[in-house]
C-alpha cells in the first residue's frame, strides 16, 4: 500500500491521539493548529496539544488566524502537496479553496454516530440527552455542518457513571484506529463513502456555563447527567451556605432506597461513600466528588466530615441551591 501525503489540522487534547496513529502509517507533510492562546492565571501564551507533539516530531506547522482571504496560507497549504487533509477539531472552517485541494479530499473524525449530535458538543450532548451509546464518525468534509458522506462509523456504549472527559477519552482512541483504517481504504481504492441518513440529525449546541446551574427541582436522573456531562468543562455547580460548590461526579441510587421525604436540595447524609440529595419528585441523587471554592476535589465522606457530620457546618440539614 502506497502511504498517502496527509495534512493533519487540529487543535485539542481530541487530536492528539489521532495525529500520533497516523505517523506510523503515512507521511505527514504538514500540521494546522490554531495559535497559541492566553492561559492560566498569568495569561500566557500556550502552544495547543496538537503544536506540541508536531513540533516534538519535528512536523512543518501553519497557525493562521483564518483560512478565508488567506492566499498566503492556501499557498503554503498547496506547496504541501496533500493527497488527503485530516481534520479533527480544528476550530477553524475550512473555505472551498481548502476543501478542493487535496486530491482525495478532507476527512474529519467526528466524536458522534451521525447525523445525531452534528455541531460543536456532541460528547456533552450525548450524555445530557441519556443516550445509551455513542461513537465515531469518519465523514467526508462538505460545506456543510458535519453533513458529509460517511467512511467508517463505531459506536462504544455510554456507562451509567461516564462524564464527558471519560467519554472523551475513549472516543479520541477510537478515533486514531478508525482514520488509520479510513486512510488505509482511501489508498487501496477499497474506500465507499455512505450518505448520511437523512432522517435522525440533531444538533450539539456549543456549551455555555449556564448550563452548568443545577436546578434541584428536576428529576435526579437528569442532575446526574448534568454532572456528569459538564466534567471537566465547565462542571457543574450548585449553592452550599451561601457559596459555590462544585459536583464532579454522581449516581443514581438503587431502586432500594426509598423516597427522599424532603424539599428539593436537601442534603440527606451519607449513604456508604456518596452524599445522598433530595431532587424534584422525591427522587434522590447520590453525589461522589465536590470541590468547594479554592480547594482541591474530595469525596463525599471527606467533604460530610468537614462539615461536622452534617453537610451543613450547624445543627440542621443544608438545603443546597
Amino acid at each position: 500500500m502506497t502511504a498517502l501525503r496527509v495534512v493533519f489540522a487540529g487543535t485539542p487534547a481530541f487530536a492528539v491521539s489521532p495525529l500520533k496513529a497516523l505517523q506510523g502509517h503515512h507521511e505527514i507533510v504538514g500540521v494546522l493548529t490554531q495559535p497559541d492562546r492566553p492561559a492560566g492565571r498569568g495569561r500566557e501564551l500556550r502552544a495547543s496539544p496538537v503544536k506540541e507533539v508536531a513540533l516534538a516530531a519535528g512536523l512543518p506547522l501553519l497557525q493562521p488566524r483564518t483560512l478565508r482571504n488567506d492566499p498566503a496560507a492556501i499557498d503554503a497549504l498547496a506547496a504541501w502537496q496533500p493527497d488527503i487533509m485530516v481534520v479533527v477539531a480544528y476550530g477553524l472552517i475550512l473555505p472551498p479553496a481548502v476543501l478542493d485541494l487535496p486530491r482525495l479530499g478532507c476527512l474529519n473524525i467526528h466524536a458522534s454516530l451521525l447525523p445525531r449530535w452534528r455541531g460543536a458538543a456532541p460528547i456533552q450532548r450525548a450524555i445530557l440527552a441519556g443516550d445509551a451509546q455513542s461513537g465515531v464518525t469518519i465523514m467526508q468534509m462538505d460545506a456543510g455542518l458535519d453533513t458529509g458522506a460517511m467512511l467508517l462509523r463505531e459506536a462504544i456504549p455510554i456507562g451509567a457513571e461516564t462524564t464527558a472527559g471519560e467519554l472523551h477519552d475513549e472516543l479520541a482512541i477510537l478515533g486514531a484506529r478508525l482514520i488509520v483504517d479510513a486512510l488505509d481504504d482511501c489508498a487501496s481504492g477499497r474506500a465507499r463513502p455512505q450518505p448520511q441518513p437523512a432522517e435522525g440529525a440533531t444538533y450539539a449546541a456549543k456549551l455555555d456555563k449556564s448550563e452548568a446551574q443545577i436546578d434541584w427541582t428536576q428529576p435526579a436522573a437528569q442532575i446526574d447527567r448534568q454532572i456528569r456531562a459538564f466534567n471537566p468543562w465547565p462542571v457543574a455547580e450548585t449553592r452550599a451556605g451561601g457559596e459555590p460548590l462544585k459536583l464532579l461526579r454522581s449516581r443514581l441510587p438503587g431502586a432500594s432506597r426509598p423516597p427522599a421525604d424532603a424539599p428539593a436540595g436537601t442534603v440527606l447524609g451519607l449513604q456508604g461513600d456518596a452524599l445522598e440529595v433530595a431532587c424534584g419528585d422525591g427522587q434522590r441523587l447520590q453525589v461522589l466528588t465536590l470541590q468547594r471554592a479554592g480547594r482541591r476535589p474530595v469525596g463525599a465522606r471527606d467533604y460530610f466530615n468537614a462539615a461536622g457530620g452534617n453537610a451543613a457546618g450547624g445543627g440542621s440539614p443544608q438545603v443546597w441551591g
